[in-house]
């Protein structure tokens, strides 16, 4: 038998690779879906403070407004995340769109994405526990099993069983969302100080979000003149 056609196949990666501010935005958003429905979707204040949120991150980040609008524009433009457009709203809010870009993201799947976008690699027993303050979950083999769904193929690739790290019982999970997890023998500490976050925004970026606020100001105008013109 041919050694190299009996290998194990390694499952596909994302066509994209998120970065950590892009997927601490996305994680915000499934997990503010689920926790606070009444805020949700969510303005961009409500986004900068989900992602510096200092309880159930980590890393724990420090952006400002300019940092976030822009993973906002890289989401958008992987149809991640879209703009939702009130007549009477002030301020433009944001949801994501993950469920329609991979149509297994029930519920439970997402509640289990969010914690390991927010948290990074977690075993199956601390993804059910933190994940649980969202959602109501299966046991642990419900998840695991749920899990090695989102790690099929033909589900996205979402997520890999890691290989057991030495002295450890059990085996952790990782998003593939933000490409290939760091090696499992790099210990990685957690920082005393948030992580700032700067980024050098190109000028294309600039002018997409310069169109995109001009574009929902428009919009707001005509659905204004619409319900003026209804009696509404």
């Amino acid at each position: 038998m041919d050694q190299a056609s009996s290998a194990p196949e390694t499952p596909p990666a994302p066509r994209f690779v998120l970065s950590v501010l892009d997927a601490r935005v996305l994680g915000c958003l499934l997990e503010k879906e689920l926790a606070t429905p009444d805020v949700y979707p969510l303005s961009l204040n409500g986004l900068i403070n989900a992602c510096n949120q200092k309880s159930n991150r980590s890393p724990v980040l420090e952006v400002g407004a300019r940092e976030v609008e822009v993973a906002i524009e890289a989401l958008r433009a992987l149809r991640l995340v879209s703009v939702v457009s009130e007549a009477d709203a002030r301020v433009m809010k944001f949801r994501h769109t993950a469920a329609d870009a991979y149509p297994v993201l029930d519920t439970i799947a997402r509640a289990v994405l969010a914690e390991l976008l927010l948290r990074g690699p977690q075993t199956t027993a601390e993804l059910r526990a933190r994940a649980e303050r969202l959602c109501p979950l299966p046991d642990l083999a419900g998840v695991e099993a749920l899990l090695a769904t989102l790690a099929a193929p033909e589900s996205g690739a979402l997520t890999r069983k890691l290989a057991r790290q030495p002295g450890k019982k059990e085996a952790r999970w990782a998003q593939l969302l933000s490409g290939e997890p760091a090696h499992e023998e790099e210990a990685v500490s957690a920082p005393s100080e948030p992580l700032k976050v700067f980024l050098a925004i190109p000028p294309e970026l600039t002018d997409r979000l310069a169109a995109l606020e001009a574009e929902v100001a428009a919009l707001r105008g005509e659905l204004k003149t619409l319900r003026a013109d209804l009696g509404a």
